[in-house]
């Protein structure tokens, strides 16, 4: 349903996908870049279906009770549970729940927004390298190109510890697609 629902919105509007995840990859953390608009996750949502990835996203797990959990689950949605640790009597930071969320299961591609906000920022947030080096996954770049109407799935960096100069490798990436408010995009 989904697949061919999404077929259908791309077709009449237009849009087109391109890319796939690398032969071989089963966990990943997939960034989402630029974030402009809330259409984002719109397009996002229906191009993975297109090309057939079971992209997640985190949210609350209390957000995951009835009833929104009959909209969340099908869209992908998975729970971070950040309660406090028994032991420690500490709580879970997000990085840490997400890389317990990839030692849990044998397939899970996490997509992540890295500026953590649809506005323009000089600095992205550094939680999606760090849980790609704590998992030890690779971190696919997923894409949406408003200007061409493309969507779709870019390179793939293995982590190496430089996360600086990968971030900014990223960047160079993202730096020429333009997403739905282009000057809030990646500079």
């Amino acid at each position: 349903m989904g697949y061919y629902f999404s077929k259908f919105v791309f077709w009449i509007t237009g849009w087109k996908v391109a890319g796939e995840i690398p032969q071989g990859v089963k966990k990943a953390v997939m960034i989402a870049a630029p974030h402009t608009s809330n259409w984002d996750f719109l397009w996002a949502r229906l191009a993975f279906f297109i090309l057939r990835v079971p992209v997640r996203f985190t949210v609350k797990k209390e957000l995951l009770k009835f009833p929104l959990n009959l909209i969340l689950n099908p869209l992908g949605a998975i729970g971070i549970d950040r309660t406090k640790n028994q032991i420690s009597n500490k709580k879970q930071s997000m990085t840490e729940a997400m890389i317990n969320l990839f030692d849990k299961r044998d397939r899970l591609i996490i997509l992540v927004t890295p500026e953590g906000t649809r506005s323009y920022v000089t600095e992205w947030k550094t939680g999606f390298y760090r849980v790609a080096e704590g998992a030890n996954v690779p971190i696919l770049c997923g894409f949406l190109n408003y200007e061409h109407k493309i969507a779709g799935i870019g390179p793939m960096f293995t982590v190496n510890g430089q996360m600086e100069q990968q971030i900014e490798d990223i960047k160079d990436f993202y730096r020429p697609i333009k997403g739905k408010y282009p000057e809030k995009g990646v500079r």
